[in-house]
């Protein structure tokens, strides 16, 4: 399977968030869900994205000079953003990295070369390679040669999906990874389809499938108020997780902030401030909920 390549952010080194161990995640851009708190707004579509930065910019001018398009210094203006082709010209000269690409095209041998010089933290960590995005499984072609030449290597390799995939396409895959995380946004189909787009019948079905693989499955649940943190719709997530998981795990996600300045960075509305990260003490309520429910409650952070 020689010539694959795709499209990706930027890999992340030294995880220890996202599976056993230190972790590389491979990010990959695209993703058929459109959730109104993303953190990843550049992985929404594979198309070329450049960033810019404005608390690091000197307005030195070069990236202006360099543009065939006549694109002005401050990008986030949104005249001089909609003329922007995001051609990365501007990208090269820019001598404090004010501007920069946030989407990478890379054949699989350069991803399996960032992997390699990560070798040595994965053998005395426990730790591997976790696939995330965006959605990882948009790029059958490209995940599929990853997991096989990855595996051939006997490295742990993990998944974060929102489960919005043909299943049989990809059952090959998933039998060879050592971890699934998978996430419910929402148990109701109508809230679901509001807040992100899509409705959750197909990605519902693949969860209850997974046991087909044999392989640990974790459920997540970016838990967000004013959105699905509600004891009614915590608790209907971990009776499914219980009915359809043979050993049910839960993890419950707090919302965060932290994709705000990329949204700065790309000229694009931050979401909407009504999104709120639950107390603590209301997740160790939601925890005991799920408990109750007999599904085992894990974390990763």
């Amino acid at each position: 399977m020689n010539g694959v390549s795709g499209c990706f952010m930027e890999p992340q080194n030294f995880s220890v968030n996202d599976g056993d161990g230190i972790r590389t995640i491979i990010f990959f851009a695209g993703c058929p869900l459109r959730c109104q708190w993303c953190a990843n707004p550049e992985g929404c579509t594979n198309s070329r994205k450049v960033a810019h930065y404005e608390k690091t910019c000197i307005k030195c001018g070069r990236c202006a000079q360099i543009c065939p398009y006549g694109v002005g210094i401050n990008l986030n203006d949104p005249y001089e953003r909609n003329r922007c082709t995001s051609c990365g010209f501007c990208v090269k000269v820019c001598p404090t990295s004010s501007r920069k690409n946030l989407i990478y095209h890379y054949d699989s041998e350069e991803i399996l070369r960032i992997i390699e010089k990560q070798r040595i933290f994965y053998r005395y960590s426990g730790g591997g390679v976790t696939f995330s995005g965006g959605e990882a499984t948009l790029q059958v072609d490209m995940l599929r040669d990853l997991v096989y030449k990855l595996y051939d290597k006997a490295i742990d390799l993990a998944i974060e999906t929102a489960g919005y995939f043909n299943f049989d396409d990809i059952k090959d895959i998933l039998e060879k990874l050592n971890l699934i995380f998978i996430d419910i946004k929402h148990m109701d189909d109508n809230k679901h389809r509001f807040y992100t787009g899509i409705g959750n019948e197909k990605i519902l079905k693949n969860i209850s499938r997974l046991n087909e693989l044999q392989v640990p499955v974790v459920v997540r649940i970016p838990v967000i108020d004013g959105v699905n943190s509600d004891i009614e719709n915590i608790r209907k997530t971990a009776e499914f997780v219980k009915a359809n998981i043979d050993v049910p795990k839960l993890e419950l996600l707090p919302y965060h902030l932290f994709g705000d300045s990329k949204y700065e960075a790309l000229g694009l509305v931050k979401p909407s401030r009504q999104f709120k990260t639950p107390s603590l003490e209301y997740l160790k309520e939601l925890c005991k909920i799920v408990e109750n429910e007999g599904v085992e409650v894990v974390s990763y952070k």
